[in-house]
């Protein structure tokens, strides 16, 4: 069965179908340092949507997990990019083209999601 891609349509649904998935909870090796720095973001994705509460300023944060550039390759062996592959719903790492429609829902009809991390990963891994 060929890989199905979403489209804009699909990024307007309730934020309860969005894809939910932390890529530090499925790590290759040295991926500490790197996992460790992604935390702070949601805490503080959280907090300064907080602070700037009242104001008509959202703040939200996007995760795509391992994305197809070439800042991922360089890092990675053949056997961590079989694994990243494998571990999304259809054997591909996130585009960018993934990506924009989450932007675009989070600029047009996500305006209500305020201080919320969207897992924009293909299911690469579950909370």
């Amino acid at each position: 069965m060929p890989a199905r891609r979403g489209g804009p349509a699909e990024a307007r649904g309730s934020p309860d179908h969005l894809p939910a998935g932390r890529y530090s909870a499925a790590c290759t090796g040295l991926y500490s340092v790197y996992a460790g720095s992604k935390a702070p973001v949601e805490h503080f994705t959280r907090a300064l949507s907080k602070e700037l509460f009242g104001r008509n300023i959202n703040v939200n944060s996007i995760a795509p997990g391992p994305m197809d550039t070439s800042f991922f390759y360089p890092a990675e062996t053949d056997d961590s990019i079989a694994y990243h592959k494998s571990s999304s719903m259809n054997g591909e790492l996130t585009k960018i083209e993934d990506i924009a429609p989450c932007v675009l829902f989070l600029l047009t009809d996500g305006w209500w999601l305020n201080g919320r991390t969207v897992f924009v990963n293909g299911g690469h891994t579950t909370r």
